[in-house]
């Protein structure tokens, strides 16, 4: 009696099937990378459309943001905050005639003064604050 045994015909199938895909790997992996450093080695999608970066500003103009106008901040106990009714003053930490913060989404953007115009108050900037200015003030 012979201790070897044959494989059955599904199991030959499997393992023609793993040495082939051994050999396809091995192929892969020995290839030589042709492209110089650098350079794409993928070839562009066909039908793909081509972008310009003049484009893509257009693509979030219309998305809205939240502009806030801050006159000031003040913290109060929540015992006081219960006694506010209508007439109260709540004092705020900003003086009368300072510039008034700007904020986009919670970020300061610009400064600026309160106007009125045809009885509706706005705002005349009169600081932008530049990206710089906006880290530096992070970092605080």
């Amino acid at each position: 009696m012979s201790d070897t045994t044959t494989p059955a015909p599904d199991e030959e199938q499997s393992v023609d099937d793993w040495a082939s895909a051994l050999a396809e790997q091995q192929n892969v992996v020995s290839a030589p990378v042709t492209a110089s450093a650098g350079a794409s080695v993928f070839q562009p999608l066909a039908g793909a459309p081509q972008t310009t970066t003049r484009n893509d500003i257009d693509m979030i103009l219309d998305i809205p943001v939240q502009l806030t106008v801050e006159l000031g901040r003040t913290k109060i106990a929540i015992k006081n905050l219960l006694q506010l009714a209508q007439g109260s003053v709540v004092e705020l930490d900003g003086m009368a005639g300072e510039p008034m913060d700007v904020l986009v989404n919670g970020c300061l953007i610009a400064q600026g003064e309160v106007v009125v115009v045809n009885d509706k108050f706005g705002i005349r900037l009169t600081d932008i604050i530049t990206p710089s200015e906006r880290i530096r003030k992070l970092n605080r």
